[in-house]
């Protein structure tokens, strides 16, 4: 009963809609994100012509503000006294770190945006991974407010393994409008009318089939098995004395390495194991010293790589 039927756009996924969005803000626009998440929030602005260039002293783009999200502010961006943004981009479980936001948070997040006219991408890509939704919300939109300042976007790819079958969602709430008043819907509609033909009939009835009670199920058992797999990796870096994150409420174990090159470790790793991991580095410049392990894979390969870690870092 939150969101209408009318204010749902179905589309070829999350990170398609997220350049769709892009392409509606247009030029001229000044965006925030978290450091470090999902490259594909900075690297779309860089696309639009949003940031200046590229600065190898701290590994940011001009005109851009990165919001620094570390253990040290609980993976939550400091807003206070921030510079007022067009555009902020959220991702709730995060990507990289897999930290979730809780209510409160949000509820800080949301007011920050309708202080200052402020307009919230939330990628909710992986909120069917919170188990705990009452105090880490699934949805934007059950913080009071939310539809007057957020776009929600998802998708399939993660609930479901639709990740090159291509499924998703954006939500536009028709409270949400520009500061003329004119609703934000009408120009997403127009983009979206514009340059996509819509999800294929077939993608679209494995999405219904997801819908179903059995589907449903299905998904559900799928990322509890996805949740294992992340305890066994966050447990076996525990065990051998890193300091670890993430790995609760999503996919993802954030893994420090402290004084450390990302992509050298990465090297260490994959020289040595034949696993690869995701440089930190590369979600942004508060990734350094960090990689990322992926619990998405078959259980015996989960396995296998906790016994190569164990014998390379026991």
């Amino acid at each position: 009963g939150r969101v209408k039927a009318t204010e749902v756009f179905v589309s070829d996924g999350a990170k398609c809609d997220i350049a769709r969005l892009q392409m509606m803000f247009g030029q001229g626009l000044t965006a925030a994100v978290q450091d470090p998440s999902y490259p594909a929030y900075v690297d779309t602005t860089v696309l639009m012509g949003n940031t200046g260039t590229y600065q190898e002293s701290n590994s940011q783009y001009q005109n851009i503000s990165y919001l620094p999200c570390s253990k040290d502010n609980d993976f939550f961006p400091d807003l206070s006294g921030k510079d007022r943004v067009d555009v902020i981009f959220f991702c709730s479980p995060n990507n990289p770190t897999g930290a979730a936001a809780t209510r409160s948070q949000l509820e800080e997040l949301v007011e920050y945006c309708r202080k200052n006219g402020t307009i919230l991408v939330y990628d909710a890509a992986y909120a069917s991974y919170i188990a705990d939704a009452e105090t880490y919300p699934r949805s934007i939109y059950d913080i009071d407010g939310a539809e007057e300042v957020a776009i929600e976007v998802n998708s399939f790819s993660k609930y479901a393994g639709f990740t090159g079958v291509r499924l998703g969602w954006t939500v536009v709430p028709e409270a949400l409008k520009y500061a003329d008043g004119s609703p934000v819907a009408k120009d997403f509609n127009r983009v979206m009318c514009t340059c996509f033909n819509g999800a294929s009939n077939v993608v679209q009835a494995g999405g219904l089939a997801c819908l179903t009670a059995e589907g449903i199920q299905a998904m559900s058992d799928t990322v509890d098995f996805y949740k294992e797999n992340a305890q066994i990796l966050k447990t076996t870096f525990q065990d051998l004395g890193f300091e670890v994150y993430g790995g609760e409420n999503a996919p993802y174990v954030w893994l420090s390495f402290p004084g450390r090159k990302s992509w050298d470790v990465f090297s260490e790793i994959l020289e040595k194991t034949d696993i690869v991991v995701t440089p930190g580095s590369g979600f942004g410049p508060a990734g350094e010293g960090y990689v990322r392990a992926s619990a998405f894979g078959h259980r015996e390969n989960i396995l296998e790589a906790t016994e190569r870690f164990r014998k390379l870092f026991g």
